[in-house]
């Protein structure tokens, strides 16, 4: 759950510290006044995309970061682990994101540098956003099959078919390449010999390239290596050398010693100097020998160097891209040999592959046929709660003749929100208002299957008032006994059956405008307020004892 967090120089926002409870949380304001950047502040830590416009106005620097709590924390802790990131301490997941508007942006999770892909990946396990926009994905078949499959229990499995698909999809295409290929006539086969041959004569692999590369440098630079080395030999011991001149300082150091004998270390010092110059350049003499490279060598490395250089530039720049074309030059001329018995062999190979796909889709089928039932008349149930008396909710499977990546059945939402009407897809019929309460149901229903511990909705309760509001705000409350819920809320009847309850408030000058985030905490006197103003006037008398009857 989200325990902790601090927003700076978000929009409209100063700076401000939040700690968050268990439960279910409202956060209520006037329109306008900013709530929003609570929202937008949970959506930066989930992975969402930003820009510099969401700097507050004078400001350079945009920070946001959180503490999560995790009481079971191995599934964080395996995510952070593919990633490379610092498993959680004591089940704690520390988010930080800061946007500049002159150097990059930043990330870090548990205090390491991160992407902005790592954080996207980790936000879809703690976080879920239900939004304005959030009803209008049961109008795609797709977003109800997954629904359908979430409450199935068959996420995981999905996952497997879909790979397993793929699988069997390229599969297919090998064996359509090959059957619509041309065969190979003797003069194109032995060019590809002769490819392969030449691959071999560089004999590739990272280190005989390494080897050829260091050596061909080394016999490209002989004469200058030569010179060098002579040189420095020379420097070293030879006539009006360094040697020359210490041999001049050691006589020097004798006639001392004569005089002094406590010097006569500085001179042992000075006498193995000299025995380790004398061999320092013999060593570098012999060098100038081992530069003396052999013609037929030099001719065999440019040879060799040139091929390779050629393989290269032709076959992808890398020693792994010249082996993985060698074993597909290779594997072309197996395949001519004997064509029809490689197609054979893959065609079986697709068969049982197809064989199981089958049997898993089966599965899939059976699941979700028995959770359609189940999930269609609990969320029937829900929206008679939510002010649909007689409204009427199907899930149709439907059979398809072709195996696709979700298996061989897809499905469709049938609604009809009032009596004597027929049934027909979401989209055909519902309003906003209507759409929204029914993906309240469904999400209610799904949230026994769904993991994610925060959910967040964001005036998940438009269009909607009244008795529906108050069943709104129950449903969302009988959410938070298994999550943490969030909600953005213009109705006291939602607003008051949360445990929590923040307010968003917008000061204005004439230079400056900013906005402020404030919880209640446990004073009744300030919620009663706050719930009196939502209901038309902090004031009224009237609005003031509704207010008392909402809170009970």
């Amino acid at each position: 759950m989200l325990q902790h967090i601090r927003i700076k120089n978000l929009a409209l926002l100063e700076e401000v510290t939040l700690e968050f409870e268990s439960g279910f949380t409202s956060v209520t304001g006037e329109t306008g006044a900013g709530k929003s950047v609570l929202l937008g502040a949970l959506g930066l830590l989930s992975g969402a995309r930003t820009d510099k416009g969401m700097i507050r106005q004078g400001q350079d620097l945009l920070e946001v970061e959180a503490a999560l709590y995790f009481a079971e924390s191995q599934m964080i802790d395996r995510l952070l682990d593919n990633a490379g990131l610092p498993a959680c301490e004591d089940g704690v997941l520390l988010l930080q994101r800061s946007v500049h508007r002159t150097k990059i942006p930043r990330i870090q999770i548990n205090g390491q540098m991160a992407t902005l892909a790592q954080l996207q990946a980790l936000g879809e396990s703690w976080i879920d956003f239900h939004g304005p926009g959030e009803p209008q994905k049961l109008f795609q078949e797709k977003r109800q099959l997954e629904m359908l499959d979430t409450y199935a229990g068959n996420t995981t499995a999905g996952l497997r078919f879909a790979e397993q698909y793929a699988d069997w999809r390229s599969a297919l295409r090998e064996i359509e390449a090959l059957e619509t290929g041309e065969r190979l006539d003797a003069d194109e086969l032995e060019f590809v010999r002769q490819q392969i041959k030449r691959i071999d004569a560089v004999e590739v692999s990272e280190e005989s390239i390494e080897e050829l590369e260091r050596d061909y440098t080394r016999m490209s630079s002989a004469q200058e290596l030569v010179g060098l080395a002579n040189a420095c030999a020379e420097g070293l011991i030879g006539e009006q050398s360094i040697n020359d001149q210490l041999g001049a300082v050691l006589l020097r150091l004798e006639e001392l010693v004569e005089l002094d004998e406590g010097s006569q270390p500085l001179l042992e010092r000075a006498r193995s100097l000299q025995l380790e110059l004398q061999d320092l350049g013999e060593e570098v003499g012999h060098l100038a020998d081992d530069y003396d490279f052999d013609s037929e060598a030099i001719e065999a490395a440019t040879e060799r160097m040139s091929l390779w250089q050629e393989l290269r530039r032709k076959y992808g720049g890398s020693v792994a891209a010249v082996l993985s074309k060698r074993e597909e030059l290779a594997q072309k001329i197996a395949i001519q040999g004997d064509l029809d018995g490689v197609l054979n062999q893959k065609r079986k190979a697709a068969a049982a592959l197809e064989a199981e796909l089958r049997k898993q889709a089966l599965k899939l089928t059976t699941a979700r046929k028995k959770a359609a039932k189940t999930l269609a008349q609990k969320a029937a149930d829900l929206l008679q709660a939510l002010g649909f008396k007689k409204a009427r909710l199907e899930i149709q499977l439907i059979a398809d003749s072709k195996l696709h990546e979700h298996g061989d059945s897809h499905c469709r939402f049938l609604f009809a929100p009032n009596a004597g009407q027929d049934l027909q897809p979401l989209n055909k019929i519902a309003s906003s208002g209507e759409t929204a309460r029914v993906m309240l149901a469904l999400k209610t229903v799904l949230a026994e299957a769904d993991a994610t511990p925060l959910l967040v909705f964001d005036e998940v309760d438009a269009n909607v008032g009244g008795e529906v509001g108050r069943a709104v705000g129950a449903e969302l409350a009988r959410l938070a006994k298994k999550h943490q819920v969030l909600c953005v809320t213009h109705l006291p009847q939602v607003a008051s059956l949360a445990h929590n309850h923040y307010v968003v408030t917008k000061s204005q000058d004439e230079n400056s405008t900013a906005v402020t985030i404030a919880p209640l905490g446990d004073s009744r006197e300030a919620r009663l307020e706050e719930l009196a103003r939502m209901l038309g006037d902090r004031k009224s008398a009237s609005a003031r004892a509704h207010a008392e009857e909402l809170l009970g």
